[in-house]
């Protein structure tokens, strides 16, 4: 009481009676602020853009109930959704940019909606459009160029331009790829009123099974999944030697597969686990690095991959679960591949875990965030079933929503208070946001994809360029690997993955199918390399995103993250020469896993020059045979490719032994 009374006459501070912070504003303000500042046009675009979130999520969740809409209405009003939302809140300030932009908005809807309504009268006279046709559809392909443009980048406007003219200029081109040529009448029509182009499989894919899943993803952040499942990987990892960066690998192979994203894996999970690397002794770029090419493994991992292998399964004919099951194993294998080198770092460099306040403990993590397990388990369950991802993805939101209103319903009742309702419609809000969000730059990537894979469909372009690469590798599988591995790095230049993927996979699919590769392991090879536009430089948006985070030199950290992806180029030259995908018995497949796993090992220490003890030059070399002989022993030894690995595997001993036997004479240092 006294304390209070001599308060109340001192003189008042202004600083403490200041009001309580006021609360951060929503989100779909905040996406309209960054591009219409913070007046009235910002609250009036936010607002638009929150009542065209909820639009499309509820268009998409009423398609996956009813199943019995047309592919090409689904897939043009889901476009729609989408231009429409990237001319709102992607452009330049100002009065006129800002003008224009509401003028495109209405085009984009008139384009979209013209094909819908003139569905039926369209399919009638298929081959002979109108005028009024081709002009919506010339408009419909300028939209989404320029949607192109702000969402990826003016390189893939310039491939899908490139190919655009090779349709057009074919009789004027080399004998080795030209064709007779198509009109601009010809080339629209393709593009736009036929299902190969731009409303074809690519789009189709992620106006379905894609965007069910970015908005699972989008729900599991609202509702605290992501912290608990970050908060697990470092109970798990953190106390051990360099806990904080294999935080980060679990964490991210939890996270990666429900984000839609890697780049918004790197920045979910980075946020958290690149200032704890920092702290316990591993430098920026390092940091970085590690979380750069653990988030782009999260695009690998099931249940859950990244949308290029939801178009897999359509492209390819490959049920969903089969691409699931083929890829466990090689997905563990490139976590294992960061692991080494993480654990070589932390080794060479002396460093420590977690402790303290920033070590969670794992029981009341779990206690906290158990029921999360729950969807995870109802999708693996339903995939396993043999339902198809769209539907395994619907039920699996349902659940994680029961389960965390549940929860959350419980703890408010157990305190006595009601529940929040105006919270929660916040919440459900903002999740349909964010899933609107994230579904910009996958959605415009397959439709401008499409583009592509309709034109070299109708130049036939595809059958030349396989016949080329096939050339190119002189008829040997491992030269056409390395000629598929270099064309992926320069796509990935300017594309984002999954347009990486669908292009390469048209063009380079068959190169690879011819020299006697299965289906499924052509497909995987590509959609693996197609990953790399994330970790490579000199274009590595993941790597560049969380160097952000650490504020380290983005180019160093893409070199650090190349490094320790380098599973994205060893494992599909083991998927070519080894049952790794399946087609052996499970002996040959577990052996073929062991024996890749330690060349990934040997490789990391050759590369990195450490194991136990320093690794001098010629110990290098040799971990690099053996990771050779190990990587491909097929090519030594055809008809006993598992004998053939063991001259590598004698060789990782040798070493091993080497370094026990060194680390025992090294000089013991005084506690």
């Amino acid at each position: 009481m006294t304390n209070v009374t001599a308060e109340s006459q001192a003189p008042q501070d202004p600083q403490a009676s200041e009001a309580p912070p006021a609360p951060p504003a929503p989100l779909w303000h905040r996406l309209a602020a960054e591009r219409w500042g913070d007046g009235r046009a910002a609250t009036a675009v936010g607002i638009a853009t929150l009542v065209i979130a909820v639009a499309l999520g509820a268009f998409q969740l009423y398609t996956a109930v009813q199943l019995d809409m047309d592919a090409y209405i689904q897939r043009a009003l889901h476009l729609m959704f989408v231009l429409v939302l990237v001319f709102l809140l992607k452009g330049r300030r100002g009065l006129l940019a800002a003008s224009l932009d509401l003028v495109l908005v209405l085009v984009a809807v008139a384009v979209m909606v013209y094909p819908v309504v003139y569905f039926d009268e369209i399919a009638r006279r298929t081959g002979d459009p109108t005028t009024a046709d081709l002009v919506m559809g010339g408009l419909a392909m300028l939209l989404l160029l320029e949607a192109t443009r702000r969402t990826i980048g003016l390189f893939m406007v310039l491939v899908i331009v490139g190919f655009l003219a090779y349709a057009w200029f074919g009789p004027w081109l080399p004998d080795a790829i030209a064709h007779r040529g198509f009109t601009i009448q010809r080339i629209i029509h393709h593009s736009y009123l036929f299902q190969g182009g731009i409303f074809g499989i690519p789009l189709g894919v992620a106006a379905t099974f894609v965007f069910m899943f970015i908005f699972f993803g989008a729900v599991l952040e609202k509702t605290g999944g992501g912290a608990f499942f970050i908060n697990t990987a470092t109970a798990l990892t953190g106390r051990y030697r360099g806990g904080p960066a294999k935080a980060a690998v679990v964490g991210s192979a939890f996270m990666g597969s429900v984000s839609g994203s890697a780049i918004a894996n790197a920045v979910t999970t980075g946020t958290f686990t690149i200032p704890l690397m920092r702290r316990v002794g591993y430098k920026p770029h390092e940091a970085a690095g590690v979380e750069a090419a653990a988030s782009t493994g999260g695009q690998l991992l099931p249940p859950i991959m990244g949308a290029g292998a939801f178009i897999m399964a359509q492209m390819s004919g490959i049920p969903y679960t089969e691409i699931v099951k083929a890829s466990i194993i090689p997905a563990l294998m490139y976590f294992v591949t960061i692991f080494f080198f993480v654990d070589i770092l932390a080794r060479r460099g002396g460093l420590s875990g977690l402790s303290g306040p920033d070590l969670p403990a794992l029981r009341p993590v779990l206690a906290s965030g158990w029921h999360f397990v729950i969807p995870f388990a109802v999708l693996v369950w339903l995939l396993a079933e043999d339902r198809t991802p769209l539907v395994a993805g619907l039920y699996a939101t349902v659940a994680l929503t029961v389960v965390a209103l549940t929860r959350v319903a419980y703890a408010r009742l157990r305190a006595r208070e009601g529940l929040d309702l105006r919270a929660v419609a916040s919440g459900t809000g903002e999740a349909f946001v964010i899933a609107a969000r994230n579904t910009l730059g996958v959605t415009v990537a397959t439709a401008a994809a499409g583009i592509v894979v309709g034109m070299v469909g109708l130049t036939g372009l595809g059958l030349k360029f396989s016949s080329l690469m096939v050339d190119l590798g002189q008829g040997q599988l491992l030269l056409t690997l390395l000629t598929v591995a270099v064309a992926s790095l320069i796509l990935g230049l300017g594309l984002p993955v999954t347009a990486s993927y669908v292009v390469l996979i048209v063009l380079a699919g068959p190169a690879l199918t011819d020299l006697g590769l299965p289906v499924i392991v052509a497909h995987m090879i590509v959609y693996w390399y197609s990953q790399d536009s994330n970790v490579t430089p000199p274009v590595a948006l993941v790597a560049f995103a969380a160097s952000g985070i650490a504020g380290s030199s983005p180019t160093r950290t893409g070199f650090a993250a190349w490094k320790f992806a380098k599973g994205l180029y060893l494992i599909p030259v083991m998927m070519a020469y080894s049952p790794l995908l399946g087609g052996g018995t499970p002996l040959e497949i577990a052996a073929a896993a062991a024996s890749g796993t330690l060349a990934l090992l040997a490789f990391a220490v050759a590369i990195e020059g450490y194991w136990l003890t320093p690794v001098n030059l010629a110990t290098r070399l040799a971990l690099g045979l053996a990771s050779v002989l190990l990587l491909v022993p097929a090519l030594l030894s055809p008809d006993e490719p598992l004998l053939a690995g063991v001259p590598g595997a004698v060789l990782v001993a040798i070493v091993l032994a080497l370094q026990v036997r060194g680390r025992e004479r090294a000089p013991k240092t005084a506690p």
